[in-house]
Formats: C-alpha cells, sequence, structure tokens
C-alpha cells in the first residue's frame, strides 16, 4: 500500500488507478470494515489525524479530481462527501523521498513522463502540509 503524499497529478495512469484501489482499502481499513492491513504503516498518518475518515475521504476525492481530469471514471460515489478538514504534516524529506522512489518507479513504466518530471520540485498532496524534517519514522526505507 503506498498513500502518496505528492500530487496524484505526478503519477501515470497504473499509479493513479493504484492509489485509487489502495486508497479505497485504507478508507476500509479506517472503518473498520476489513481486518487486513490494520497496522500498515502507511495508515499512521491517517490514523493520529483528528478525523481519519474525513481525512482519507478528502485525500480520496482529490485522487478522483484528478482521474475525471484525465478522463477516468472512478466511482465517487464510494467516499462519504467532502469535508474541510486539517492538513496532514509531511516532511520535506519525506515528500522528497517519495519523489525519488516515483521516479525510479516511472523509470520503468513511463520513462518519458520520468524525464519530464526529474529534476522538478516535488508537488505535495492539497492535503499534505510541507514542514521541515526527514524521511517520517514510518516510512520502509530501503
Amino acid at each position: 500500500m503506498r498513500l502518496w503524499s505528492l500530487h496524484p497529478s505526478l503519477l501515470d495512469a497504473k499509479g493513479l488507478v493504484a492509489l485509487w484501489r489502495e486508497g479505497l482499502l485504507a478508507q476500509a481499513v479506517l472503518a473498520g470494515a476489513t481486518r487486513g492491513y490494520r497496522h500498515h504503516p502507511q495508515l499512521v498518518r491517517f490514523r493520529t489525524h483528528p478525523m481519519p475518515l474525513a481525512a482519507i475521504a478528502a485525500y480520496l476525492h482529490t485522487v478522483v479530481d484528478e482521474a475525471e481530469r484525465r478522463g477516468y471514471r472512478f466511482d465517487r460515489t464510494k467516499l462519504p462527501r467532502r469535508e474541510d478538514v486539517a492538513p496532514i504534516a509531511v516532511s520535506e524529506g519525506q515528500l522528497a523521498h517519495e519523489f525519488v522512489h516515483l521516479l525510479r518507479k516511472l523509470e520503468q513504466r513511463d520513462p518519458e513522463r520520468a524525464a519530464r518530471l526529474d529534476g522538478t520540485t516535488p508537488r505535495p498532496h492539497p492535503l499534505m502540509r510541507v514542514v521541515p524534517g526527514p524521511v517520517a519514522e514510518w516510512e520502509v526505507v530501503r
């Protein structure tokens, strides 16, 4: 499961679809509707949010917005209505780490997109507020 801190517009088609599916799984986990993935590290920042379900819904609404911008049909009815929620802090180190990780994936799946993005400044997901700091403690770094 990868719930990117990056703006969904940076993802290729395969990455955007995967984010949607993984986000729906995260929503189910946070709602207590599944037994798997309950302790997945990617969920930490949503679990610690004052409004976890509203936060994951706000996150996923942005994913659907990007899908619609590209002409894809993601089923927004799978989400509760969008609410205003407090942003989630993401460190500069975490954002940079994810961007490098994404570029590696894109080099394999979509080299043209990887080349366009290489050397650019990573944009955060609109729900994320960038703060100084290293890679998040919950991140699995290999």
